[in-house]
Order: C-alpha cells, then sequence, then structure tokens
C-alpha cells in the first residue's frame, strides 16, 4: 500500500452529498402534487431540485471539509424543505412508498427552455425505457475528493472501488423489503414476510440488487476504468450508437411528443449506472464528458448508498468518515488492470451481497478462488485500521477510528447492519409493514427535524434562493433562440462529447 498523505493533504479533503427522497402524503402514498413553489425553480436552484419524478426531491451540499459541515448544511436543507411541503412528507427509505399505476407516477417538470425540456424528455426516456417504478428508487450519493489527484490516480481508486464495493452494501444497505406496489405484475422471487411486506431474508440492499438499477442493455458498455481515455470512449460510442431496442421505442410519437431524447444506448452521461463515477464540475451549457476529457477528474460520485432510514436526513456521520477511510483504501492499495472477466466478476459479487449479503458462510469470487465474505471483508477493515488511525492523528480527535470500530463490529455481528435493524424493526412491532415502518420513521425524522432552530438568516437565504431561481429560470427561457429539436441535435452531437474546447451555440 501506499504511503497515506500528509496533514496539509487531508485538511484539503472534501466531501458533499447528493440525496433523494421521495415526497409522500401522510398516508404514505406517493404525493402527486408539484414540486411546491416554495421551492422555487427546480431547474435553477443550486440546492433543492427533483430526481426523476416531479414528487422526488434530490437534496445537494456544496463541497465540505468534514462529516459535520456537510450534514449540517443537508439538515439545514431539509428544514426548509419542511416548511414548503405542508402536511407532506419525505419518504426515508431507499425502495419506494405505495405507487400508483406506472403511467401515474409523475416525470419531473424543468419549464419551457430547451435544456429544461430535454431534462423532461431525457426522464421519459427513462420512463420508456426502464419504467417508472425502477426510477422512484432514491439514494445517497457521496462525492469525494483531495488535492493534487492524477487522472490515474483516481482512476486507480475506481478500479478498486468496483473490486470492493460490496463491503458497503453489506455495511450500510438498507433496503432488505419492498412494498408489493414496486413489484406489481413483475417476476421478483421475493418472499411475504407478512401482509403489505415483502423481503429476502438475508438482503442488503435491494435498491442495488436485480429489482433496482439494473440495465441488461447497460452490460453492453465496456467501460473499463483503466484510464480517461478508453472510459470516456466507451462512454462516447453508448451515446452516439443507435440500439435497437429503443429504435423501436422511436424518438418522437404519431402526436410529435418526444418519447427519449435519442435512440441511442444511453441518452446522456447520467444514464450510466455506474456505482461510482469520476466526475468533474461541468460549466453553463457543458456535457459532463467534455468537462471529464477536458480538465480531468475533479471528484469522485459514489452511488450505492442506501438512504439510512435511521438517520434523520438519510446518512450518519459516521457512514460519512468510513466512506473516507474506504475511498483512501482504494486510492493507496495495489491496483492492477482490469479485465473484462474481472469486471463481471465485480459485478457478480455485488448482486450476490445486495440479495444475500447476511447470509452465513456466504462466498464471494476473488480471481480464480472463492473466499468467504467475513474473511474477505475482515482483511480488508484491517488494512482500513491505519488509515482511519493516520485520519485522527491527522485531524484530530477519534471520528474515523470510531467509524472504523462501528464497521468491524457489523462486520462481526450482522444484526448490527442497517438491513438487519430494519428487518428487526418491523418484526418487533409484530403487525407493522413495510410502509408502517417507513412511514414511522418519516413522521419521527419530521419531528426530530421541525425541533430544531430555523436561525432566520438561514430562512431568509433559502426564501432569496427560491425567488432567485425561479428569475434565473424566466432568463434562461427568455434566451433560448433555436428551436428545441435544432438545440436537441446540437446537444448531442458527437463534438460535444470530445476533448477540446465546445463549439459555440449555433445560431437560427
Amino acid at each position: 500500500m501506499k504511503n497515506a498523505p500528509g496533514r496539509e493533504v487531508l485538511q484539503a479533503m472534501r466531501c458533499g452529498i447528493e440525496k433523494e427522497s421521495l415526497r409522500v402524503r401522510p398516508d404514505g402514498r406517493l404525493a402527486s402534487t408539484p414540486h411546491p413553489p416554495a421551492l422555487g425553480s427546480a431547474l435553477a436552484h443550486p440546492h433543492i431540485t427533483t430526481d426523476f419524478s416531479e414528487s422526488q426531491l434530490e437534496l445537494i451540499t456544496g463541497p465540505h471539509a468534514g462529516a459535520e459541515a456537510c450534514l449540517a448544511e443537508l439538515t439545514g436543507i431539509h428544514q426548509a424543505v419542511y416548511r414548503a411541503i405542508g402536511e407532506e412528507l419525505l419518504w426515508v427509505s431507499s425502495m419506494p412508498c405505495g405507487l400508483p399505476a406506472d403511467d401515474a407516477i409523475p416525470i419531473g417538470r424543468y419549464g419551457r427552455s430547451n435544456i429544461g425540456r430535454a431534462k423532461t424528455v431525457y426522464r421519459t426516456g427513462l420512463a420508456n425505457r426502464y419504467g417508472r417504478r425502477m426510477q422512484a428508487i432514491s439514494g445517497i450519493h457521496y462525492n469525494w475528493s483531495l488535492p493534487g489527484l492524477a487522472n490515474a490516480e483516481y482512476f486507480a481508486l475506481l478500479r478498486n472501488f468496483r473490486r470492493h464495493g460490496w463491503l458497503l452494501f453489506y455495511l450500510f444497505g438498507a433496503s432488505p423489503a419492498v412494498c408489493p406496489s414496486f413489484v406489481a405484475g413483475r417476476a421478483h422471487g421475493l418472499r411475504e414476510l407478512r401482509p403489505g411486506t415483502l423481503y429476502l431474508p438475508h438482503a442488503t440492499s435491494l435498491r442495488m440488487g436485480r429489482l433496482g438499477y439494473q440495465s441488461e442493455a447497460q452490460d453492453a458498455i465496456a467501460a473499463s476504468s483503466n484510464d480517461l481515455e478508453s472510459y470516456g470512449a466507451a462512454l462516447e460510442d453508448a451515446m452516439t450508437r443507435s440500439w435497437p431496442a429503443y429504435e423501436k421505442i422511436g424518438l418522437q410519437g404519431p402526436d410529435g411528443e418526444y418519447r427519449q431524447l435519442s435512440t441511442a444506448l444511453l441518452q446522456i452521461e447520467n444514464e450510466f449506472y455506474g456505482k461510482i463515477r469520476p466526475k468533474c464540475v461541468i460549466r453553463s451549457g457543458e456535457r459532463p464528458l467534455h468537462a471529464l476529457r477536458e480538465r480531468g477528474v475533479e471528484y469522485v460520485e459514489v452511488r450505492l448508498m442506501d438512504l439510512d432510514p435511521f438517520a434523520p436526513v438519510g446518512i450518519t456521520p459516521k457512514a460519512c468518515r468510513f466512506l473516507d477511510v474506504f475511498l483512501l483504501h482504494c486510492l493507496l492499495s495495489e491496483s492492477p488492470p482490469d479485465t473484462p472477466a474481472e469486471i463481471a466478476a465485480n459485478g457478480r459479487n455485488q448482486e450476490k451481497v445486495a440479495a444475500r449479503g447476511r447470509e452465513p458462510g456466504l462466498r464471494l469470487e476473488r480471481g480464480s478462488q472463492e473466499v468467504a465474505l467475513d474473511e474477505w471483508g475482515g482483511q480488508l477493515i484491517a488494512e482500513c485500521a491505519p488509515l482511519a488511525a493516520h485520519l485522527d492523528a491527522a485531524l484530530g480527535g477519534s471520528a474515523w477510528r470510531e467509524a472504523h470500530g462501528a464497521a468491524a463490529a457489523a462486520l462481526a455481528d450482522p444484526a448490527l447492519t442497517p438491513s438487519a435493524r430494519v428487518l428487526a424493526a418491523m418484526a418487533a412491532s409484530h403487525s407493522d409493514s413495510y410502509t408502517g415502518f417507513a412511514l414511522a420513521q418519516s413522521r419521527a425524522h419530521r419531528e426530530t427535524l421541525a425541533a430544531l432552530p430555523l436561525p432566520a438568516a438561514l430562512a431568509q437565504r433559502f426564501d432569496a434562493m427560491a425567488e432567485e431561481s425561479l428569475a434565473k429560470q424566466q432568463r434562461m427561457e427568455a434566451a433560448d433562440q433555436l428551436s428545441f429539436e435544432e438545440w436537441r441535435r446540437w446537444y448531442l452531437s458527437a463534438d460535444q462529447l470530445r476533448p477540446r474546447a465546445a463549439p459555440a451555440q449555433p445560431r437560427p
């Protein structure tokens, strides 16, 4: 393992969070109301937007030096949201609440600008390709950076994360059960725990398993993490190569309404369901792949974290700190090039841990051998211990060692994992369904957040951001000079993906 970074580098380590949550009615059913006007424009607000559905909020922090500051901002955003949504609740679980018929799940709306229309058409494409239920799943994205890293170092981290990310499924997966409405009309292989609850007894994260964010079509994307060049080439190919199944959907219907942004395997970069992504902050009108190729990797986006239904804002400080330790381990450990065979094995390991992670004696693929999950996990946890101690020594306190200790305890005792605690909480009530459990937790967290003081300055700041975001959306709509089809062709052109200065937007 390479030497750990020094104090100055670690002091510049940054983390940020993007958290998705469904808005639900007091009875636990999906809210059908539009995005609340008091929250401003979902297109232009810097901290509060929507994900797939009009009923699915996405709350975004800025980058912070540590978990406390990051979660403090996330808490403030939650407070602002609860001021605006009336009697509605934020659903605390990754797997959805009681859902209506698929076509009744509302798709996000972002106004009349070309970029706003594109966001809605993209989501329409997701609905037509994968169904709306899958898109109603929510999670936590953890953004992490360390200064001075080269692209090759970030990609070494990505390769090791792919190899070892199954450990995070085990430690933090919190979706072992679902509401039957999620799988209505589908073959699923789940068992009935009690009326209103389907589950797998040893599952950690149904969200990340076969019933969650999966796409057989995307298995055709040979996205190696060996270097930026090959990764970028694979994504460009997927976004410029028409896919037969999506050609059948068609770009537009007989009524002229767009059914998807394109017939390519990926409409845009965000459609790629990686567990971790290399990212670069994009500029106005810029494609993410162009930014990545032009300026390199600036941070990584960890995408496999379930919402923790026992945490008021969906994630705990200990989870954040263990992610810091784990990502450092991925960065500093030896990271040989990946191969198609290894990538496929990694996927099988992740699926196995998502569905059966707490099963006694579970074995995973490691090279040409099989190894017990607890043995391999124990090795990884042991290798992380010096890094946790190093972080504490560099930054002060004992918080990273405590986070590491909690992870070690959960590996030793599966009952301590969030997935086991969810099932135990439902069993303890004797009659509580998945929906009943999640609804009770949603109410309790709302009360917790409502009891916190909301400084007047913070309330005023969110009011001002909401007003400014609405004004910004109006300016964006007024500035458009191209038809949507002209703009769509320009935005999706291969030139917009390639590593050179983006061409100027064409004029009519």
